[in-house]
């Protein structure tokens, strides 16, 4: 099939950026494409103007602020986080998640920015912003505001966002010296959207246990999902094995999702695997392993 009908802007600035969208009535924004244009061939959307955000450059960028937090811009491609040394080093669940978006042609031109507005409940990107707390700027011609990832969907893939909105900028804080991290998850094929995800991160205190644990599940509902009982249970603990088993109880008991594909019991059951999978990864990672 062919798209349908729309008038196409190509702005060079935020600012006629950000004009458009407010005077454009059933307008799409054009980031890498990845997603918009095969729902455009598919006659998934039917925007009446496509404004086109690639020639922007003030918001590809990505870079160490002086308070210490990682800034993107929301044009920062996919493969910039994939070959990024700063990334490697400051936000490493980040570099594991990335190797899980698509393949490496579609993150050459899939964008932070674009697979956080899209917010599929499988995608990496929200799932690995999710477990940092990530804070996101949206901006438009009434000036900008903040929001944090916890506040960001609103419902199954919409965020919480105006018409004349647009994001601009995503902020991480990166998590302290000797932490460890995991981001796994179960596909069909490499590069397909996960069927199930967990994404965890650990840190222990100098006797061993856990003084802060970040445990989010994506594919499981209408948007990723940081598991808190099971993050509380681990708090105060030294991760032991069986108190791995219990975090990883309390993921499999989550309210997932069925679909025409997955049954929600089956889902029930990867994120129990994928969260024991993930905590065991993460803590091997804090350099402090339990016999």
């Amino acid at each position: 099939m062919k798209a349908p009908v729309f008038n196409y802007y190509a702005p060079e600035t935020l600012a006629q950026a950000l004009g458009l969208l407010a005077n454009q009535e059933n307008a799409r924004v054009l980031a890498g494409g990845q997603s918009l244009l095969a729902m455009l061939n598919m006659r998934f959307a039917f925007p009446d103007t496509l404004v086109d955000i690639n020639q922007l450059p003030e918001l590809s960028y990505l870079q160490e602020q002086e308070n210490g937090d990682i800034a993107m811009g929301a044009m920062t491609r996919q493969r910039d986080i994939e070959f990024s040394e700063l990334v490697a080093t400051r936000l490493p669940l980040w570099k594991d998640a990335i190797l899980n978006v698509g393949h490496r042609q579609t993150r050459n031109r899939g964008t932070v920015g674009g697979s956080l507005c899209q917010l599929d409940p499988s995608a990496e990107i929200p799932t690995v912003s999710m477990a940092m707390d990530a804070v996101l700027t949206v901006a438009s011609t009434r000036g900008e505001r903040t929001l944090s990832m916890a506040d960001f969907p609103a419902a199954y893939m919409t965020p919480n966002m105006q018409a004349d909105e647009l994001l601009i900028r995503v902020q991480v804080q990166p998590w302290p010296a000797g932490h460890g991290w995991a981001f796994l998850e179960f596909s069909r094929r490499h590069g397909d959207f996960a069927i199930v995800s967990c994404a965890a991160l650990l840190l222990l205190d100098a006797a061993g246990l856990v003084s802060r644990v970040s445990i989010t599940l994506g594919g499981v509902g209408a948007f990723p999902l940081r598991m808190t009982e099971a993050e509380n249970a681990l708090l105060g603990t030294p991760a032991s094995p069986s108190d791995i088993e219990l975090a990883a109880e309390l993921c499999g008991q989550v309210d997932a999702s069925s679909d025409s594909y997955v049954q929600g019991w089956y889902r029930q059951r990867l994120a129990k695997e994928y969260t024991a999978r993930a905590l065991r990864l993460a803590l091997s990672r804090t350099g402090q392993r339990h016999e």
